[in-house]
């Protein structure tokens, strides 16, 4: 097994920069905090085998008073790019929703509740894109986040960054829920 707290040690924390957010909770019948994805949620179409880009199950809890929606992201800071890699990045959950169902993450979006949106990952694509750490990269971090915010919509253009989600969402996070698992791809 990887140690997270032994990678998270070496650097690229998304939110050491960041306003302090309450916590809240959130779940998985897909993943399990400092575990291995499974191989559903490693990335075929970036050559992963067995790997199927399906986006995991998640369930949340507790959010602070005066959450308006929720975004959902998916980043693995460990890449290397320099800046990490977007996932998948959902935004306009409404506020009466708690849960995305596994496969959510279709390049069609169709999964998705009603008014969300989902932007592309960094490979380029739609939707969810899976883990696919270099062979022989060692372990990558993939930091599930459910952000709570305090306004019921984020009015960005679907063709935005994943940087520009997150300075736009970052300005309105009252939450965070975050699950941490890894992935590794061996020579």
């Amino acid at each position: 097994m990887v140690d997270i707290n032994e990678l998270a040690r070496i650097g690229n924390d998304q939110f050491a920069r960041l306003e302090e957010a309450a916590e809240f909770s959130v779940t998985s019948t897909t993943v399990t905090q400092g575990q291995e994805w499974p191989a559903a949620q490693y990335s075929g179409a970036m050559g992963v085998p067995n790997g199927q880009d399906i986006s995991p199950q998640l369930s949340w809890s507790g959010a602070p008073e005066g959450t308006k929606s929720y975004a959902v992201t998916v980043f693995d800071p460990d890449a290397p790019t320099g800046s990490g890699f977007w996932h998948w990045s959902v935004g306009n959950i409404a506020a009466d929703v708690t849960e995305l169902a596994e496969n959510a993450g279709t390049d069609d979006g169709s999964g998705l509740p009603a008014g969300a949106f989902q932007l592309k990952h960094d490979g380029g694509g739609p939707g969810f894109i899976g883990a696919a750490p270099p062979a022989g990269h060692g372990a990558h971090r993939y930091i599930i986040t459910v952000h709570a915010l305090d306004v019921e919509k984020l009015d960005i253009p679907e063709d935005a960054s994943n940087a520009f989600f997150g300075f736009n969402r970052h300005g309105h996070t009252l939450g965070r829920a975050a699950l941490t698992v890894y992935g590794i791809v061996e020579n």
